[in-house]
């Protein structure tokens, strides 16, 4: 009896455009960035000091409606910009976003008096932060192609 060295149930592997994995990254870095906000309201106490005016400290008057509105729009743009931005242009954005997002994710956590939500906010944010890991190691070894060398005819050469 002789093995193949190929299966007949084997599934090829198809390769996924940079651009589909960062748009892929950023998508799901926003559904976890809602749903931690979303799900945050769960906590006791939450809602009633979002009527009172203040979140994490910060009165929620129109500056902070204004930063919030930024801080979401900016990763929700970049799903669209990883897909249609030119390689160089994407690439560089990715790079900056991404490691301009890292520490707004940590900060997440700042000012939580408690630790008995510290498996949702470390989950939360150690899923946040690998997402933007991966975008940065996507975006830093993106594919190159190769320079095409054109020859130019010598001057005084006869063809």
């Amino acid at each position: 009896m002789t093995s193949s060295s190929t299966t007949a149930d084997a599934f090829q592997e198809a390769q996924l455009p940079v651009r589909a994995k960062l748009a892929a990254a950023w998508s799901s870095f926003m559904f976890l960035y809602i749903y931690v906000d979303y799900l945050a309201l769960y906590k006791p106490g939450f809602i009633d000091e979002i009527r009172g005016g203040v979140v994490h400290e910060f009165d929620t008057g129109p500056a902070f409606v204004s930063l919030a509105l930024t801080l979401m729009a900016v990763p929700i743009l970049m799903i669209l910009l990883s897909a249609t931005l030119p390689a160089r242009v994407g690439r560089a954005t990715n790079l900056v976003v991404a490691t301009l997002y890292i520490p707004v994710s940590v900060y997440n956590v700042a000012g939580e008096e408690s630790w008995s939500y510290s498996w949702f906010y470390g989950l939360s944010i150690g899923l946040e932060v690998l997402l933007l890991v991966l975008v940065l190691r996507w975006s830093w070894t993106w594919p190159r192609t190769a320079r095409a060398i054109v020859e130019h005819p010598r001057v005084g050469a006869h063809a």
